[in-house]
């Protein structure tokens, strides 16, 4: 028997060829130990561990899939590009969040959508002083790369406007090294960390820490920017969404907004 550093969700842990393997609860597809278990085989191990299925929302959250539910995987751990809950279905982007409307089971996805560039928003509570920038820029990089296992070259900035932290993580389908992490990986380990919803097996969540002094997170916004844009019609969203959305559209392509 071995112990899943990586992912305390798992069952049936055993050495193969010196690699701690375990099988992913929910799916009891294997896991390799050694790097992040793919957020789709998290997410349906967290629904099965959870009574209700379900969980708080926060209150901006638009409908119920920005939430948790229970998504259908590839063997490989990637999401299925339809995901359906009874007769409702809708397609995802390679983070499974949801980039259509709600339809009927007729629903067509041709494809997994690939989420390109992640941004995480933060905002630290007051403080007297600002921040040291290169401190902050070596704790999120350092952070990202030892502990999330992400390449540095997939870090694309990490900026502060006292007091915004906010990090770019950019990776196309053609540069993600084969074995390497994803960045929607990464992404949802960092989320569960700083909600202190750890996946790590000591369940030792983040200790945000620069130059030594302890810093507190208030609020924590993950954009996601996909290579297609969605397809939302403007009716199924909120106002301040749509606003939200149209920012992000005239900067960049198309972003879907899932606050943590």
């Amino acid at each position: 028997a071995c112990v899943c550093e990586k992912n305390k969700r798992v069952t049936n842990c055993r050495l193969e060829s010196g690699r701690c393997r375990c099988d992913a609860i929910g799916s009891g597809i294997t896991v390799d130990c050694t790097t992040l278990t793919s957020k789709c085989l998290l997410m349906k191990a967290e629904v099965m561990g959870s009574k209700s299925g379900r969980r708080e929302k926060p209150k901006d959250a638009f409908e119920d899939t920005d939430g948790l539910y229970d998504p259908e995987c590839e063997n490989s751990g990637a999401f299925k590009a339809k995901q359906c809950n009874g007769t409702t279905c809708w397609c995802v982007n390679t983070a499974g969040v949801r980039r259509t409307d709600k339809h009927d089971a007729d629903l067509k996805c041709n494809k997994l959508v690939r989420t390109t560039w992640i941004i995480i928003e933060m905002k630290h509570a007051e403080r007297n002083a600002p921040l040291n920038v290169e401190s902050l820029k070596k704790f999120f990089t350092d952070t990202i790369t030892n502990r999330y296992l992400l390449d540095g070259r997939y870090i694309a900035n990490v900026l502060y406007e006292n007091p915004i932290i906010t990090i770019d993580l950019k990776q196309n389908s053609s540069d993600k090294s084969l074995g390497g992490v994803d960045i929607a990986d990464v992404a949802y380990y960092f989320e569960k960390d700083v909600k202190g919803q750890s996946i790590f097996h000591n369940n030792a969540g983040l200790n945000v820490s620069i130059d030594n002094e302890y810093l507190k997170l208030e609020r924590t916004v993950v954009y996601y920017v996909d290579e297609i844009a969605p397809e939302f019609s403007m009716k199924s969203l909120t106002p301040g969404l749509i606003a939200v959305i149209v920012v992000i559209v005239i900067a960049i392509v198309a972003a879907i907004v899932v606050l943590v």
